[in-house]
């Protein structure tokens, strides 16, 4: 998710206007509600002391305002944030390991979600029952969605 996708994501969370948003971090009345919509649009892209500034604002790390580094550990974990906010994956226990599971109340998402998840665990059963080699694996996921495992007998390509 893009900064500006989570700029528009904590305003509406938190029940403020664009204008106000936009005064609050110190934009002029009159030009507030236009430069927010900027940031929100990805037009412009804000500035480290303006993320600083809307983080405050928001309450939240700036870290959750920002495009993760997957290769930290911070970054990850406000990656799987985001994905919690996009896409309801959820955090849970199952016979006591610590599980990521989609929330069926998140409609089509929900829908696309676990259509997406059955097919890597497709591959990846395949994998660990040894019908596939792990370079057929890395070879779906590497090129994920283009070939698509309809069945265990069968590839296709979505393009």
């Amino acid at each position: 998710m893009a900064i500006g996708e989570r700029i528009r994501f904590f305003r509406n969370l938190r029940g403020m206007t664009q204008k106000y948003l936009g005064t609050v971090v110190g934009f002029p009345e009159k030009t507030a509600d236009i430069r927010m919509a900027q940031y929100e649009s990805g037009s412009r892209t804000p500035k480290s002391d303006l993320t600083n500034s809307l983080a405050e604002v928001f309450g939240v790390s700036t870290s959750a305002l920002t495009v993760p580094d997957i290769d930290s550990y911070n970054g990850l974990m406000h990656t799987l944030f985001a994905l919690e906010d996009l896409y309801g994956l959820k955090i849970t226990e199952l016979d006591g390991e610590v599980c990521l599971h989609l929330d069926k109340g998140m409609g089509a998402n929900y829908i696309t979600m676990f259509d997406m998840f059955t097919a890597w665990n497709t591959q990846a059963k395949e994998l660990k029952n040894g019908e596939i080699t792990k370079e057929e694996y890395d070879h779906w996921r590497y090129n994920y969605p283009k070939f698509n495992v309809l069945n265990s007998d069968k590839e296709t390509t979505n393009e």
